[in-house]
């Protein structure tokens, strides 16, 4: 989120809860992964001229509290928004989707909604009411609407909000909604930062496409990592030293406590455990690649052995007869006469 957005959010019952239940709060917080916004992102490069939006579905799973939505996953669903005039939406589609996804991530549920357009208006109400509605909504937990800016040339910017009934007339409850915005935050794991790092190496291209490294060129860019990271502790410890910056207690603990977990070794012990896992590592690789060629010769010698016997099958009708062979098709033809004669004598008798 911006700077500029600045607000204080209040949790509280956003409607009236069944007997006996107990009452329902909005989220304090909502944890975006990134591979929902890679959904996101490439819904909204896919749309049609026309349209200046798209929304989708949002999946994920809530805290036992429901005070922490996480959004996991997210699936398009089609629609036709004529701007301020009519919106369709295909719900027969998003409760299919709805449905087989559910069947594939049996822990995930139903979380929200987004749109690719920061504009809220009559139409954002209509659709926030479907999916906070029971039955095939959230309810009784509220819905969080995502909303993601893909503007070209800008960066994205996010938004979630919940919604609140308000105070109107019947007639217009669909369509009326009140979205009171909740903080958020985009969180990663280690290998997921591996791919997003590997994404942004190819921004810079004209062509936007990156070769993948190996594993030794990854382990080399993760101690060329660890090194920067520990050339900038050292120089913020040492400005500390100078005088040169004001301190930070809650900086200097958390430096601490990262010391702390390090392990008491010398360092003659590290690289004498690294050397042995380095020749285990070849050990295993020298293995795997003898076991590769074995069974590749064994598969080209088992091919031979076919293809030689097969042709020495096909050649023997036609290639030179023994003479016991010679003899037996002798008799062959001899028997070959008499049943011509035979034949005649039939003809003979059928005339």
């Amino acid at each position: 989120m911006t700077d500029l957005d600045s607000f204080l959010h209040l949790a509280r019952p956003l409607g009236a809860a069944p007997p006996g239940s107990h009452p329902v709060t909005a989220p304090l917080n909502v944890v975006i992964q990134p591979q929902a916004l890679f959904s996101i992102v490439d819904h909204s490069l896919r749309r049609n001229a026309d349209q200046y939006r798209v929304i989708g579905t949002l999946l994920g799973v809530r805290s036992e509290d429901g005070s922490e939505v996480e959004v996991r996953n997210a699936f398009a669903v089609p629609h036709t928004e004529i701007l301020n005039e009519q919106v369709e939406v295909e719900m027969e589609y998003q409760r299919q989707m709805l449905a087989m996804h559910l069947k594939a991530n049996p822990r995930e549920v139903l979380v929200g909604w987004y749109a690719t357009s920061s504009e809220l208006n009559q139409f954002s109400a209509l659709i926030q009411n479907f999916y906070a509605s029971q039955g095939d909504g959230t309810y009784p937990h509220p819905a969080v609407h995502l909303t993601v800016s893909t503007v070209p040339g800008q960066d994205v910017e996010t938004r979630t909000y919940v919604s609140a009934p308000v105070g109107v007339t019947s007639e217009r409850i669909q369509d009326s909604a009140s979205f009171i915005p909740v903080p958020h935050e985009i969180r990663y794991g280690d290998a997921e930062k591996s791919g997003l790092e590997l994404i942004a190496a190819a921004k810079d291209r004209e062509d936007r496409t990156v070769a993948t490294i190996t594993d030794v060129e990854s382990l080399e860019k993760a101690i060329e990592d660890v090194l920067g990271m520990l050339d900038r502790v050292a120089e913020y410890v040492n400005s500390i030293l100078d005088e040169e910056r004001a301190p930070s207690t809650a900086l200097g603990q958390f430096l601490l406590d990262a010391l702390a977990l390090a392990p008491k070794v010398e360092p003659a012990d590290i690289e004498r455990d690294f050397n042995n896992h380095i020749q285990d590592v070849l050990v295993i690789s020298y293995l795997a690649n003898t076991i590769r060629t074995q069974i590749e010769l064994s598969n080209r010698l088992a091919t031979a052995a076919l293809v030689t016997g097969g042709t020495e099958g096909a050649a023997a009708p036609t290639g030179a007869v023994p003479e016991g062979g010679a003899q037996r098709g002798g008799r062959g033809q001899r028997g070959g006469r008499g049943g011509r004669d035979q034949q005649r004598e039939g003809d003979r008798l059928v005339a």
